[in-house]
């Protein structure tokens, strides 16, 4: 077995077991560099590194039985570097007949091909993300996720969080490696990451080029509209130069692209029964897998961002929505966000498989923001059909710092490092 020592536990640890003994062939995507190879490798009894073993993908052409060949759980990292190893691997557990043959590692998603088998009760899928902040270790998460899904109330003693640190966890981002780094250091990373993308990663997607400087035009708008409905004609206008203009279709190209690097992630919306007739707005928010990620697009360090209060209310906003999708992910859950043309609106929705559901309201502010939050959750949980399936499990602000507790409202008040699974 290939152990780390210096290995951070994750929450998909045991997500990653429980698929094992269930499914041949566990498919564990994301990001590069949020973890996958590592976090596999905890498990894995023997691997290929397909993309830095030039000899494993000459294989791959040739007798591809041999490189599937080893230890099970086998990790086949990389995957899509060499997508005919999807097809093999399946013909191999079909053989075997048996749970945990293979973990396959992907960091994008690969051009579709009819030849390719869908996968159907052979594959089991695992979305990895950057840490959350308990993953970190900069949270301490005595207020568990799930446990207020349950209806349980918040409690938890102080916790601490200045305004400049915030900007630096922002901005370090929640990126193994990184975790240790400077923040400067941390930084020039997440920089470096996005040159990568826009320069070499965005064309390698769907066999298209696709030109780096409006790639990083894109990637700005984005880390300027971060946690927002920005639309698509803004995009559009941003990603454009001055002697040409980029359209729609390309600007939705574009998007696709980073979607299936895994690097941007929409926040879609949610559309519960309501009892007002107030339209709801349909539009996803936009997010980048990491905060840090929309920090790197616009240049944007711990100095800028201590400065510019708005700004950084958006970049917690994407962490805590970031946070949100680690803790849920095991429960079944999945994010939304809500706005009506009303105004009303709630910043993050918890919706688990079951139909249970959780409302978030993110507030960097004092005790007037935290009463802003709480009375918009209030008429947003009035507004809510009030069916059994309807009534929601959990009213929570998330907020900077301070203690986990209950509102004489019912409101629960959570600051961002007491958050927990």
């Amino acid at each position: 077995m290939f152990m780390r020592m210096t290995y951070m536990p994750r929450i998909v640890d045991a997500e990653l077991i429980r698929r094992l003994s269930a499914a041949p062939i566990v498919v564990l995507e994301g990001a590069k560099a949020c973890g996958k190879t590592e976090t596999a490798l905890q498990v894995a009894r023997s691997v290929v590194r397909l993309d830095i073993d030039s000899s494993a993908r000459l294989a791959v052409a040739t007798e591809p039985g041999l490189v599937l060949q080893g230890e099970t759980p086998r990790l086949i990292d990389e995957w899509q570097i060499e997508p005919e190893i999807w097809n093999h691997a399946r013909h191999l557990a079909d053989d075997r007949r048996q749970p945990g043959q293979f973990i396959l590692t992907g960091s994008s998603v690969p051009d579709d091909d009819p030849s390719r088998h869908s996968g159907a009760g052979r594959f089991s899928f695992i979305r990895m993300r950057p840490m959350s902040l308990f993953e970190s270790a900069e949270g301490v998460g005595t207020v568990s996720l799930a446990s207020l899904m349950n209806g349980n109330l918040a409690r938890s003693g102080e916790t601490k969080l200045s305004v400049a640190d915030l900007a630096k966890l922002v901005v370090r981002g929640g990126w193994p490696l990184q975790q240790s780094a400077t923040i400067a250091n941390a930084a020039q990373a997440a920089k470096d990451y996005l040159d990568q993308i826009r320069q070499v990663d965005v064309s390698r997607v769907g066999g298209a080029r696709r030109d780096p400087i409006k790639v990083g035009r894109l990637l700005a708008s984005l880390g300027r509209n971060i946690a927002t409905e920005v639309t698509l004609k803004t995009l559009a206008a941003d990603a454009s130069g001055a002697d040409e203009t980029m359209s729609a279709n390309t600007t939705t190209e574009y998007l696709d692209a980073l979607t299936r690097l895994m690097i941007i992630e929409d926040q879609p919306a949610w559309a519960p029964h309501l009892r007002s007739k107030t339209p709801l707005r349909k539009a996803a928010k936009r997010h980048f897998v990491d905060p840090s990620l929309a920090a790197a697009a616009i240049g944007a360090g711990p100095d800028r961002l201590e400065k510019d209060l708005e700004l950084l209310g958006l970049m917690f906003e994407s962490l805590v929505v970031r946070d949100l999708r680690v803790l849920a992910q095991p429960l079944g859950g999945e994010i939304f966000h809500y706005r009506d043309k009303s105004g009303l609106e709630v910043d993050a929705i918890v919706q688990l498989n079951d139909g249970r559901w959780g409302a978030f309201e993110v507030k960097l502010g004092g005790a007037s923001h935290l009463d802003a939050g709480a009375a918009s959750l209030l008429r947003f949980a009035d507004a809510v059909n009030t069916s059994k399936t309807d009534v929601p499990m959990a009213l929570c602000v998330v907020c900077m710092s301070g203690y986990g507790y209950v509102r004489p409202d019912g409101v629960n008040v959570i600051p961002i490092r007491s958050l927990g699974p």
